[in-house]
């Protein structure tokens, strides 16, 4: 029997490659990785992918794939997003008014009410 998986990949910002596979019933994450020679759709063929996940759940290069798997290829993050998100709210500012969900209260609550 013949499992159809699809290979997901971004080698950059903005950029997807999906590549359709036919596999073998019982083949391995590791086995449709081999079979579509994914080192080719790499951005630089040296780098190794950040992990490996089937619909966003990390599993390991021995983990089955099961008929219309969508396997995908992550790669690793090029900013913390602590500090990104430090940076986009030292160039936002800080606003006039308070902002968020509690940025307005009524006369008398409590604070955070």
């Amino acid at each position: 029997m013949v499992i159809s998986i699809t290979l997901v990949h971004s080698p950059r910002p903005r950029e997807v490659v999906e590549l359709p596979l036919e596999l073998e019933n019982g083949a391995t994450v590791a086995q449709a990785l081999q079979a579509c020679g994914f080192q080719a759709l790499l951005a630089r063929p040296a780098e190794q992918p950040a992990g490996m996940g089937i619909w966003g759940k990390r599993v390991s290069p021995a983990h089955v794939l099961r008929d219309q798997d969508r396997l995908e290829l992550y790669r690793p993050l090029t900013v913390d997003p602590k500090v990104a998100r430090r940076a986009r709210f030292a160039r936002q500012g800080a606003k006039k008014k308070a902002a968020g969900l509690f940025a307005t209260r009524r006369a008398g609550a409590k604070a955070g009410y």
